[in-house]
Parts: C-alpha cells; sequence; structure tokens
C-alpha cells in the first residue's frame, strides 16, 4: 500500500448521504484499508435494520471489505464514548500493525471528533491521529426525500418485527433511549403510537437529526478547527473516490 503522511481517513456526513457505501468504495479503490465504524448504535447486536448497518455494503466488485465496531456489545447495554475510543485504538493497532489504512467512517460527530480531537477521558489521553477528513454534502431537500424513502424501505424489511424480537430481551425504556427508530418504533409496539403516528413522528425526527449532525460538524470544521474537504454525495462512488486519492496525493 502507498504510504501517505496521514494515520487515516474519515468519512461523514449526515443520515442518508451514503457514507458507508462511499467508505467501501474507496477502500475497494486504495486497495489496503478498512473501516471502523463511528455508529452510536451499529455496536449493539441485533439492531441491524433499525441503525442501518447494510452489510452488503461492505462488498464491493465481489471483495468483502474489512470492518470493525459493528456488532460488539448487547443490546440493552450503555457504550459510551470511551467504550468508543479504547474500541477504536484497539481496531486502529489491528489495522495498522497488518499495513493497512484505516478509514474511519460514521454520522456520530461526538465519536468522531472524540478522536480527531484526541479527547481525555477517565484520565487517559488518547493518541493524536492525523486524519483526511472528508464530508459528503447532500441538497436538503434530496435528504429529506432519501430519508423518507429509506424509512419506508426499512419498514418493509421487517424493523418492526426487529424491535419486536430485541423487546423479548431489552426492556422498553432501554430501547427508547436509543431514540429514534428504536425510540418510536417501541413506542408503537407497546401500544402508545398508532402506525401513523410512529411514521410521522419517526420522519420529523430523523430530519431533526440529520440537521443536527450538519450543525455539529459545521461546529467541528468552523470552531473547533478541524478542516473537512467536503465533496458532493451525489457523484458516483468512483468519481468521489478519485477526489479523495487526489486529496492524497496533496499532502
Amino acid at each position: 500500500m502507498e504510504k501517505y503522511p496521514i494515520d487515516l481517513i474519515t468519512i461523514l456526513g449526515p443520515t442518508a448521504s451514503g457514507k458507508t457505501p462511499f467508505a467501501a468504495h474507496l477502500a475497494n479503490k486504495l486497495g489496503n484499508a478498512e473501516i471502523i465504524s463511528a455508529d452510536s448504535r451499529m455496536v449493539y447486536r441485533g439492531m441491524t435494520i433499525g441503525s442501518g448497518k447494510d452489510l452488503d455494503d461492505y462488498v464491493v466488485d465481489g471483495n468483502n471489505i474489512p470492518y470493525h465496531l459493528i456488532d460488539i456489545c448487547e443490546p440493552g447495554y450503555r457504550f459510551n464514548v470511551y467504550e468508543f475510543q479504547c474500541a477504536f485504538q484497539n481496531a486502529y493497532m489491528d489495522i495498522t500493525t497488518r499495513g493497512s489504512l484505516p478509514i474511519m467512517c460514521g454520522g456520530t460527530g461526538l465519536y468522531i471528533e472524540s478522536v480527531l480531537k484526541s479527547y481525555e477521558l477517565g484520565q487517559v489521553k488518547f493518541p493524536e491521529r492525523k486524519s483526511l477528513t472528508i464530508g459528503l454534502k447532500i441538497d436538503r431537500e434530496l435528504r429529506r426525500e432519501k430519508i423518507t424513502r429509506r424509512l419506508k424501505a426499512r419498514l418493509e424489511e421487517g424493523m418492526i418485527e426487529e424491535v419486536q424480537t430485541l423487546l423479548k430481551t431489552v426492556s422498553a425504556e432501554r430501547l427508547i433511549r436509543y431514540g429514534l427508530e428504536y425510540k418510536f418504533v417501541t413506542l408503537y409496539c407497546i401500544g402508545e403510537l398508532s402506525y401513523d403516528e410512529m411514521f410521522r413522528q419517526l420522519e420529523i425526527a430523523i430530519h431533526q437529526f440529520a440537521k443536527r449532525q450538519m450543525t455539529w460538524f459545521r461546529g467541528m470544521e468552523e470552531r473547533r478547527g478541524l478542516p473537512i474537504h467536503w465533496i458532493d454525495a451525489t457523484l458516483p462512488h468512483d468519481e468521489k473516490a478519485e477526489q479523495v486519492i487526489k486529496l492524497l496525493g496533496q499532502l
């Protein structure tokens, strides 16, 4: 693998911007790269449809792209940013020891920033990682359309059944605390919302969440000094990957 003067690549953006499939295509294009998920809900086993794991995205041109920090703890557990940092550092060392390039990909701004700003947590100062950070930008109306379309698809794929299964071992209170899909579908499953109320309120909540994500990312860039190279999310993955490779060549 070609050596670059960075420690990792970071792919971020709001929900429904296509971060995971792009990260997988970029890893495939680079040839020797692995993905570290930076998503606060993908860590939980059994929380698949609602968290949008889409594991098929990690297969590109018949190649299985290695991924980390997905399905690493049981649903109901309270995973936190300190544990993410510890898990990230372990995955990072595993990847780099084998000569591969880590690509951190996700939409949980706190997790991402804890790595890029080297937060001190639990009296532990984590190593600084020099990152080329790529943001996927998407038109607000297109984002809204994609969120609605994706929500309908996830419900058709069995998101309600997934929550019903989780409720056999995890309390409704705990699932509600995970927010978004797990909050509103749980409220539907326990009879506190009708289907139409669940869909409407969840759709609004996801739109609001996407806005909060962008507010966080703008804060990272404008107030906390983390440069982000923004790329049009609607471009073909190969074109976006070529832009990243060009940026790597300019470092």
